[in-house]
């Protein structure tokens, strides 16, 4: 039998590797660029308010219409600072262009006069435009969604933390089930916002309640397989022989696990596999994200949960500044 455990800090040094360059796009990265601190995601609309407008060309192709024309036009029409993407799509045979652009709120008062006035000057411009979608949020609703979203997360963890200690209260140290749990939950949180961070700067991927979905999907992805090979320790410390070290009882309730895991977790990533390939544009960021934290949920069960719990047994911190092997004098499992 493969020992996995004896391997754990193996399994720790690459999710280190796998956080370490998300985290410097999360936070180092716009220090670095910008002079000040903050958060390197970009947030949509839901959190940062604004407006965001989704026209098209038909007829026209990606020469026809540039990003300074629009940012011109709704400049003109009181809307300054305007962020355009471009893309050419196919709709029906016909060559078109499609645009995102990303403004301020629209007036309170009178939005109808502000939509009118920008899209005649557009049609003034190109010739034939429709408008797909128009959002507009204020900042107090923004303020708001980032104000839930961040309770939402931290409930979610509370919550776990409570289920998990009283769910595990008759093994041996309870709390100790639900702590490690948490902490392979912020490996994939972290994970997850690198990941968002890193495609933000170089593909212009938005966080949105999407993302916060997603975010909250994987979270029960993971508490759930974390579960599954905790239940599986827990019973094997029941019927443990006399003498049987933790590590050992450990190792073999992962390797019992490990192809349900792998398993159940396969047949998710078929199906977000197909909804990436064949699914519509407006949810592939939201499949996307769900692939990465199904995969880091998996590994962080299997990989970081359980040995955390090795680690907290031998109270292993101890030697990491001092000379000697973690390994040595490990103790019997508590009666």
């Amino acid at each position: 039998m493969e020992n996995l455990v004896r391997h754990r800090y193996w399994w720790f040094a690459i999710s280190l590797l796998a956080i370490v360059p998300g985290l410097y796009f999360l936070l180092l990265n716009p220090l670095i660029t910008t002079g000040s601190f903050a958060i390197g995601l970009r947030p949509s609309i839901d959190f940062s308010g604004g407006s965001m407008w989704d026209l098209r060309f038909p007829g026209k192709v990606a020469t026809d219409v540039t990003t300074s024309a629009i940012a011109d036009i709704f400049a003109k029409n009181g809307f300054e600072g305007a962020q355009v993407q471009l893309s050419s799509v196919d709709v029906n045979g016909t060559a078109t262009v499609e645009v995102l652009v990303r403004t301020v709120a629209l007036s309170a008062t009178d939005p109808n006069s502000q939509i009118a006035a920008v899209t005649n000057a557009l049609k003034t411009t190109f010739g034939d435009v429709t408008r797909e979608r128009l959002e507009s949020v204020g900042p107090t609703v923004s303020q708001e969604s980032t104000r839930s979203a961040i309770i939402a997360v931290l409930g979610a963890s509370f919550a776990i933390l409570l289920y998990l200690t009283w769910a595990f209260r008759l093994a041996p140290h309870p709390l100790r089930y639900g702590v490690c749990a948490l902490i392979a939950m912020l490996h994939d949180v972290l994970l997850v916002l690198g990941v968002a961070a890193i495609l933000g700067t170089f593909f212009g991927l938005e966080v949105d309640a999407l993302f916060l979905t997603a975010l909250l999907t994987i979270l029960s992805f993971s508490v759930h397989d974390t579960i599954v090979v905790f239940d599986r320790i827990r019973e094997n410390l029941i019927n443990r022989r006399s003498g049987e070290l933790f590590d050992n009882i450990v190792n073999h309730s992962v390797v019992q696990t490990l192809p349900r895991s792998i398993n159940t977790q396969i047949t998710t990533l078929f199906t977000l596999t197909a909804l990436l390939l064949f699914g519509g544009q407006s949810i592939r960021n939201f499949i996307a994200i769900l692939l990465i934290g199904l995969i880091s949920g998996t590994y962080s069960s299997i990989f970081n949960a359980a040995q955390l719990l090795v680690v907290w047994e031998h109270r292993e911190w101890r030697n990491w500044f001092r000379r000697g092997n973690p390994d040595e004098d490990q103790p019997a499992v508590p009666a």
